[in-house]
Formats: C-alpha cells, sequence, structure tokens
C-alpha cells in the first residue's frame, strides 16, 4: 500500500484503450517536499494498439512530444508502436545482450508473453531450473551491464531534454520501464520507498494474469519457486529489484551516485531535472 507521501496509484493510473499498465509520475511528492508536475512523465506497455482516442489523450492532457523505447529489436519489430505525428521515438534497447538472445530463440518473457499458447508455455517454462535462474539474474544484470547504462543515460537526457511530455516503455511496461521510471525518480530525488512502491504497481495491473497462471502452475504441483517465475514473468519481482537497489547501494552509495557515475548523468543534470518537473 502506498505511503500518505504521494499521490493514490487510482490518481495516477492512465484509463487507455489500447496501452496497458500506463501511469504518470505526476503527484508524487520527493524528498524535498516538491511534488512532480501532472502530466510531463508517462510509463507504459508498448503503444502497437494505440488507438485514435488514446494518441487523442497522449496528445492533449500529457503534450506528448518523446516516446523513448527500451525493447530488443526482434521484439520491437514484430509490434512496432503506432506512429503519432509530431513526436519523436527514440528506440534504446536496454536488455542486455545474453538476455536478448535467450528471450529471441523463445526461452522467456519477450517472446513467451506474445505467444499465442502464453499459459502453457510459461507452466513449462516455471518448472525450468535455468528459467527461474534467468528471472533472479535479469534486474542485476540490466543495472550492471555497460551498454545498458549507456542506453539510460541517453534516455535520461532525452527526458531533460524533451520538449513537451516524455513517456517510456518496454513490452509490459514493468521491468525495463520499471528501471527507468526508477532512474527518473531517484534523479527527482524520490525516496526508495516512492521508487519501490511505484515499481510494483505493475503487480496491481497485471494481478488478474498472475492469479490465472499461479493456479495452473499449483495444480500441477508446482512450489514458490515456480510462483515466483510466473511472478517475475507477468509481474514484477519487487523482492528482487529491492534486492537490486542495494546492490547499486553496495557498489555505488546510492541510486542518484549510480546515476552519475554508471549512466552518466550528472548531479547538475540531476538537478536540472528538479527544475524541470518538479513544483
Amino acid at each position: 500500500m502506498l505511503s500518505g507521501c504521494c499521490s493514490s496509484p487510482k490518481e495516477r493510473t492512465i484509463k487507455f484503450e489500447g496501452i496497458e499498465n500506463a501511469r504518470e509520475l505526476g503527484g508524487l511528492v520527493m524528498q524535498d517536499g516538491r511534488t512532480i508536475r501532472a502530466g510531463k512523465l508517462v510509463r507504459s506497455a508498448e503503444l502497437s494498439k494505440a488507438t485514435d482516442a488514446d494518441v487523442a489523450l497522449l496528445k492533449s492532457r500529457f503534450d506528448l512530444s518523446d516516446i523513448f523505447d527500451f525493447r530488443f529489436e526482434a521484439e520491437r519489430s514484430k509490434a512496432l508502436d503506432r506512429e503519432i505525428e509530431g513526436v519523436s521515438n527514440t528506440w534504446l534497447s536496454t536488455l542486455p545482450q545474453a538476455f536478448v538472445a535467450a528471450f529471441s530463440s523463445g526461452r522467456a518473457d519477450s517472446t513467451v508473453v506474445q505467444s499465442a499458447n502464453l499459459l502453457e508455455t510459461l507452466s513449462s517454462y516455471a518448472f525450468s531450473p535455468k528459467a527461474q535462474e534467468m528471472a533472479q539474474k535479469l534486474y542485476p544484470a540490466i543495472v550492471l551491464d555497460t551498454l545498458s547504462q549507456k542506453r539510460y543515460g541517453e534516455f535520461l537526457r532525452g527526458v531533460l531534454s524533451s520538449k513537451g511530455g516524455a513517456l517510456w516503455h518496454c513490452s509490459q511496461g514493468k521491468d525495463r520501464c520499471g528501471w527507468g521510471s526508477a532512474f527518473v525518480l531517484a534523479a527527482l530525488g524520490a525516496s526508495r520507498e516512492t521508487i519501490v512502491e511505484d515499481f510494483a504497481l505493475s503487480n496491481v495491473s497485471y494481478a488478474p494474469a498472475v492469479e490465472a497462471l499461479s493456479a495452473k502452475i499449483v495444480e500441477k504441483g508446482g512450489g514458490e519457486d515456480e510462483l515466483a517465475f510466473i511472478r517475475s514473468m507477468i509481474g514484477v519481482n519487487v523482492e528482487n529489484f529491492e534486492s537490486t537497489l542495494d546492490l547499486i547501494d553496495s557498489r555505488y552509495g546510492s541510486l542518484q551516485a549510480y546515476l552519475e557515475q554508471a549512466l552518466g548523468f550528472t548531479a547538475e543534470e540531476q538537478e536540472g531535472m528538479k527544475r524541470k518537473y518538479l513544483r
């Protein structure tokens, strides 16, 4: 449950016709007491099924000028974002190459989620120790991979220079998108609690799918390891996210220091983000 430090999930959730797991960061309160401006920063799943009404909402309510797509080439090409006139779309794949190779070959998240036999495929993977291990290693790999770091740095500078509203996404708007949101929030001065709470909200969006597949796993004799895999693939693994934040703290001292040292997003640029997006 969210603490009293910020606006409610319901207030920040955006109801689109063809875009899933969408919410804005506007209304969240930072540690210095300032609040993120509404209608400026949006996170979501991919935009391939965005309707005319969705586009109209993005341009009117959020004055959208920039989209950042964190998907890798194969998944992106299967579901290209809808083109929006006057809006720049920047492709910045942030998945480490080892995971791209595995996912492209159909052994994990991106290919599976798009499969017509989603339940059957994931049910099978859930019992694979190798797949379980990959799910546990995903978040640390994302934050420590040098190419991913470079691209998240480019993303942050893109958000800083955006002329209007900025939106970022991956396929489901939960893992890679969630880390992008964590970095934006860190640059704006959010507490760890606020960062974790926003990340965890993807589990609310995907709760029906997680519950349905978890029931099938239990029927097949699955235990906590199998259920944890399902939560990671359909929702987000909050414990893994927090342990990865601990890893960042142990190596860099703080998430803000990580932005500067690993992503190349300087303290001055972080102050610029605050001036631009906080009130």
